[in-house]
Order: C-alpha cells, then structure tokens, then sequence
C-alpha cells in the first residue's frame, strides 16, 4: 500500500479538542473522523486495527467454546420492560416508534434478547451449557461525551452470555471467560489489572472489570501494596479495614451548644474530639424519597453502594427543599428520636462509641450518642468510600490508588433475566428450573484507545505487533531519484510476498516530515530506502520501540524483518 494513497491526512499539531494522549494521537494520525460528539468515523487504519483486535477476540472466544451469532441492534421495548431495566436504563436509552406506533429502543446491550433466543432453544438440561456471543455496534446516550473513544454514543462492543444448569456451571464458565479475557488483553500488549467491580444496571452478583492502567482513565482503582497480595478493586466496589476507635462504657447524651458549626471538621475541632468520634449525617434522594443516612465523619458515602443498597434508579443529594419538607436540621441532625424517615447506618459506627452528633435542632450537639440505644438503622452494611492509604482487607497493608480505563467486565447473572423472560429449562427430576446465566464485555474501540494510551511516546503511537494496521513503514528518501522508487517498490513487494502488511511512503516529501510521520502512526518496524543506502547495498532498519537504528544487508532484509515479526508476536 502507498502512503500517498492513504485517505489519512496526518495533523502537525495537537487539536484543540484532544484531552488525552489517545485522542490527541488517534486525531494527529487520522485515525478517527468525529461526526457528531460522541460519535466517531473509524478511518481505514484504525478500522485494519479494529478487525485484528476483533480477530483476537474472536479466536479466544471460540478456543473457549463460544458459538459466534448476531442479535439485532433494534429491539422492542416490551422486553425491556419484562427485565425491569427499561426505567433503569433511563435517558441513557435510544428510543423510538415505528410507523405503527410500537415502542422500540436502539439497544445499549443485549440481554434481554440473548435470554429470548436462549428460551427458544433449550428444551431440556442436556442443551446446557452453551456460550454465545457476538461483536456489534451498541448505542448509549451519554450525557457527556469525552476524550475521544473512551466515553462515546456508538462503539462497538464483543459481548458473551454463559447459560448453565447450576451454579457450579457458572463458576466454571466464568472463570473460562476469565481466562480467554486475559488471553485476549495479553496478545493485544495492553498491562491490565482485574479488579473487583459494581455490576451497576446490568445487575447480578460476581461481577469484575479489566483495568487498561493508565493516567487518562476514568475509573479509580484501590490496589494493595503487597506484591504477595492481589487484592485491587474500582473505588465503586472496594472494601477496606475501617479505623476502630476505642470502645467506651456508654456514658449519658448531653446536649452542647455549638452556635454556627455545620461541618464535621469545626465541629471535632470545637469539642476537641476525633473526626472519627463523630457521626455525619447526609441526606438523599433516593427514587423521590427522602433518606438518612449515617456515617462516621472520618469516613465519606460510597454513592454506588449506597444505591445498591437501597435498591433504587435515582440517587442524589437531596435538596434544601427537600430536607426542610422532611423535617431535618441541615448540620445539626442525627437519627435520635427521628420517624417516618428512612435511617441507613454504615457499619463503622459499631467501631467506636459515645459519638457526637446533631441534636436536631439549630446551633445544637449531642454527645455520647451510641447505636442500639440511642438509635437504630432499618439497614445497616458497608456503604463507606475507600481511599488511598486505607489498609486492604485481605492483608492489612496499605492501598495505593491508580487509574484504570475499563476494557472489559464479567459477571454473574445469575437468574436475573432467565425468571423475568421466562428462559425455563426441564431437570433431570423433570422440574423447571431458571437458566443461570453469566454476561462478559469487551470494548473494541475502548480497547483500541487504551492501547494507544498505554503505548506512546513523546513522536506518537508506538502500536503493539499483534494490533497495528500495518507491520512495516518502508520511508523511501528522494523517491523520485535514481533508483530509489525501484528498490523501495521491490522491497515493498518481497515483504508483502512473505506475507507481511507494508505501507511504502512514496510522497514527495522532506525526509524530516516522512521520519515524523512514521513515528506517529507507530508501525512496528520502519525501514529506510535512500541513494547512500543503495550504494551501499543495506537497508536500514530500525524498531518504533528502539532509539538506534541497524544497517541489514539488502539479501537479507526480509529474514531479518520475520525474525522480528515473529518475536513481536
């Protein structure tokens, strides 16, 4: 393939628009067309990049047993709304009608349909276990879209289902999916990290994401310090050692005037106390209702466990308005004497005792407040934030905080859809019984731009072997003199021949600006065509990942350059 025939334009300078390192670099290279926010054109060498990360995926997922299909991208909304999810999904749903007037929805995700078609096609427990998949554009709503591929409102997306008998089926489908996962992530070059993860509006129990690490990334994952230990989950999900503080004889309440104090800090400060000796309180709206929650103020509302917790599709902070109506004391309430409210209490609050909190009335404290006798919660469970330096649950060592871009996410379905779809299969005692079912993500183009992310440096993309468009850049120096156009074509030729993808810059162009373009688009191996080398009978080779380049003999070039292929393999 001629450079001069590419439809990519390379840009000189960074676009204004780029806020990470892979967009910036996707854009400079002419990777990406934007037509709309959010919404992107994959141009002709990112799309040869997609098709080979497909490939990859493809091939892992049939070496685990997957069967490939292909569900459609519109879908009923009466399935939605037999699963539940149809409110859950929200304004992040497409939504339409047709010219008869029935609901339909551009599908975020596929569930509702794989269980459909699953129900269809098991009859007997002798059809089980079966795993399918498919690679497909999906369509989200995002409110803001950003940072070119990573939070978009169209990409495209492998997603696998596992249906068993059992539970013990799914724990062995799982952990297949698992590994093919790390397979996949391995060939593609990117450093991941598993991680303990939320399940979020999909739902179901086990659930675990693969973290590309990388500074752009929107997700912050807690990792244990301890190389031994291989504790690391997303903030959303993890779990740590909470702070004990010291357990006291319960003494009695006492009221304390504290004129002005609204926040934890002034409040400990003032009464000379531990943070961690006092109990925040905040209130929520959850579904429209308003409710209190209670935590100890050395620690901060994990919002995604809360609302797992609760049960609910809208959380948010409650209003002014909305805490006024409830009657509440905005900085000087507590759950002691409250009804008609909704009280939830993380657990920290049974590592201490005799805390200070609001005495629900203005300017207002009260001291020596204990669980159990002075209030209670109607649940009571870990809904606390973890932060960096907090110690790991598995081993007590501190945790360190990194950012992670999410490349792929499994979990557990469990019975979730199979009971609301009806996906019912006969027993071997003749009962019915749920489908149990396992759900496995992976992000193509999200895979693609976390990559890039993890494989650049300060001249442009430096493409792993295994995923870049092309294997070898042939820069070709006074193309239109001597010999050169020549000897670079025949080169381009015998490499082709022994079955390799080669791009030759055949442009009239300065060898300052066909050098700079070759480091942007990141090929694995470049290799110079020029006059001198001709003379000499040596073409320069020279690996994007390597600072120095070497002279191979002119005969011996494309031996050298598979040696190299297979090694980048």
């Amino acid at each position: 393939m001629l450079v001069s025939r590419l439809l990519e334009k390379t840009l000189r300078e960074d676009p204004a628009e780029a806020e990470i390192a892979s967009h910036r670099l996707m854009l400079r290279a002419g990777l990406i067309y934007q037509v709309s926010a959010g919404v992107y054109s994959y141009l002709p060498l990112a799309w040869r990049s997609l098709r080979k990360i497909e490939q990859i995926i493809r091939e892992e997922m049939d070496n685990a047993g997957g069967q490939e299909l292909r569900m459609p991208a519109l879908q009923p909304l009466e399935l939605w709304k037999k699963s539940g999810r149809a409110d859950v999904m929200g304004d992040t749903m497409f939504r339409l009608k047709d010219r008869r007037d029935r609901e339909l929805v551009v599908a975020p995700t596929h569930e509702e349909v794989i269980t459909s078609i699953v129900k269809a096609n098991v009859h007997s427990y002798r059809d089980l276990p079966r795993v399918l998949y498919q690679i497909q554009t999906k369509f989200r709503d995002e409110e803001r879209p950003r940072a070119g591929l990573l939070r978009v409102r169209e990409f495209d997306m492998k997603d696998a289902y596992s249906f068993d008998a059992d539970e013990e089926g799914l724990d062995l489908s799982y952990q297949e999916m698992v590994r093919a996962y790390k397979r996949i992530f391995e060939r593609c070059g990117l450093n991941i990290v598993m991680v303990d993860a939320d399940s979020g509006a999909i739902g179901g129990k086990d659930s675990h994401e693969f973290m590309a690490l990388a500074d752009a990334g929107e997700d912050t994952i807690l990792m244990c310090e301890n190389e031994t230990c291989s504790y690391a989950a997303n903030d959303e999900k993890a779990r740590f050692v909470k702070p004990e503080q010291p357990i006291e004889d319960p003494l009695p309440l006492e009221e304390v005037h504290t004129h002005g104090i609204k926040t934890i800090e002034t409040l400990a400060e003032f009464l000379e106390v531990p943070t961690g000796k006092t109990l925040k309180a905040v209130f929520y709206a959850a579904d429209g209702d308003v409710v209190f929650v209670v935590i100890r103020g050395d620690l901060d509302v994990n919002e995604i466990k809360l609302k797992n917790t609760l049960k609910v599709v809208d959380l948010r902070i409650a209003s002014p308005d909305e805490v006024q109506k409830a009657g509440l004391v905005a900085g000087s309430a507590s759950p002691i004497g409250l009804d008609g409210i909704r009280v939830i209490v993380d657990d920290s609050v049974l590592l201490g005792s005799n805390f200070v909190v609001g005495a629900n009335k203005e300017d207002y404290h009260l001291r020596n407040a204990n669980y159990g006798r002075d209030f209670t919660a109607e649940i009571m469970t870990d809904i606390a934030l973890a932060k960096e330096g907090d110690l790991c649950v598995e081993c007590g060592t501190p945790m360190v905080a990194k950012r992670g871009i999410e490349v792929g996410h499994v979990f557990k379905l469990g019975t979730k859809y199979s009971e609301a779809l009806g996906a019912y299969f006969p027993t071997q005692n003749e009962s019915q019984d749920p489908i149990i079912m396992g759900c496995y993500g992976i992000g193509v183009g999200r895979l693609l731009a976390a990559s890039i992310e993890q494989n650049n440096d300060d001249k442009g993309i430096v493409f792993p072997p295994t995923i870049a468009p092309y294997d070898i850049w042939i820069t070709a120096l006074n193309y239109d003199k001597g010999d050169v156009a020549t000897e670079a074509t025949a080169l381009h030729d015998e490499l082709q021949a022994a079955g390799l993808q080669v791009l030759l810059d055949d442009r009239d162009e300065s060898a300052g600006v066909k050098f700079n373009d070759a480091d942007l688009m990141g090929l694995p191996i470049r290799l110079v065509v020029s006059p001198r080398n001709i003379k000499q009978g040596v073409v320069e080779l020279k690996l994007r990942r390597e600072d120095d380049a070497e002279k191979v003999d002119r005969n011996a070039v494309v031996k050298r350059v598979k040696e190299l292929s297979s090694q980048g393999d």
